[in-house]
Order: structure tokens, then sequence, then C-alpha cells
């Protein structure tokens, strides 16, 4: 079984981008993939803005890339980029560490003027942690998610729509990918 993990980078518990995350996790266990989370603000802050490799929930951390067949990148975008704890987390990531995955950016944010966000703020980084497969993923307006209740959102039409596009294109791209394969043809060493 394929192993999606997502990576939250809110600073928030509360945050919209919950919503979009609970969905897309339903969406993706209702398709048979194991989900697994990684809550950026809930690693030891000093280990993420000190760059402690050594520290053991970074390690785990890392293990939960490594294990990764997809990695869902959410964040709400501040300042038009995504947060700040968000990029001390990657900055962990080993140089490759997203080598043969599939990425799929999830974004919130206030304005449609930060659309981009993901282009150009998050694929450059990616890109440099070795991911050749980034998907479009979604950048949803957070008008669009309602707080029901505390740990409860309602997405509009819209959005869901979005998402069940965005991610039918996820789930075809993980169960394309052929099994045991961490890297594709234009990542193979050169011999």
């Amino acid at each position: 079984m394929s192993n999606v993990l997502i990576i939250s980078g809110s600073p928030t518990p509360g945050s919209r981008l919950n919503g979009i995350i609970d969905y897309s996790q339903n969406k993706l266990e209702e398709s048979g993939f194991e989900v697994d989370h990684l809550i950026v603000s809930e690693l030891p802050s000093e280990d993420l803005i000190k760059a402690n490799f050594a520290s053991e929930a970074i390690k785990e951390a890392q293990a939960k890339v490594e294990k990764a067949t997809a990695a869902i990148i959410a964040s709400p975008v501040y300042k038009a980029s995504y947060t700040g704890v968000l990029k001390t987390f990657l900055d962990l990531i080993p140089q490759k560490g997203l080598q043969g995955k599939i990425v799929y950016p999830l974004f919130v944010g206030g304005t449609i003027a930060h659309f981009l966000a993901i282009d150009y703020s998050l694929k450059p980084v990616v890109s440099a942690l070795g991911a050749t497969n980034i998907l479009n993923g979604v950048y949803a307006l957070d008008q669009w998610i309602t707080r029901v209740d505390a740990n409860q959102f309602e997405l509009t039409e819209e959005l869901t729509n979005r998402l069940e596009t965005s991610l039918d294109v996820l789930i075809h791209e993980i169960k394309s990918k052929p099994r045991g394969v961490d890297q594709t043809a234009s990542e193979q060493p050169l011999k």
C-alpha cells in the first residue's frame, strides 16, 4: 500500500487549512491509501530553528518523508509565501530527500493575488530537494472554507470540485508509479 504524508506548515492548530487537509485525507483513505501526518509546528521549535539534525524528533520526521510515496505539502500563505515554520522543516530534509516522490501542494490564502505562491516560492525549494513530479495541487481562498465547529469545516462547492479533480490526478499518479521504484528515469544515475 502506498503511503501519503501530509506535511502541515500551519502554525495555528485551528487553521482553515485543516478543512482541505481533512477533505484530502478522507478522499485518499477512501481510495485505499495509508495517510500519515507531520504537523511541523509540533516539532521542537529549537530543533527547527537551530537545524538540529541530531534531534530524535527531526529524525522521525525525516523518516516519515523517506517512507512516503507522495507528500502533500500544505500551508497557509503569509506575506506572499508559505509559512516560515514550513521552511524551517524543508531545510532539514536531506538533499534529494524528495527525489522520486510525488509532491502535491495544498495552499490557503486570503486573496487570489497570492495564487502563484506555489509556483514561485514552493516549487523551487522542492525541486532543489530532488522532486521532479510536482503536481499543480490546489490554492484555495480562506473564504471558501467555513468553520462549522472547532474541528470541522465546510467547503464551498467550487472548492470541493477543484479538490476532487486535483486529488484524482494525485491518485492516478500514485497508482501509476511502479512499486519499489524510488527514482524516475530522468533521476537514474548515469552509468
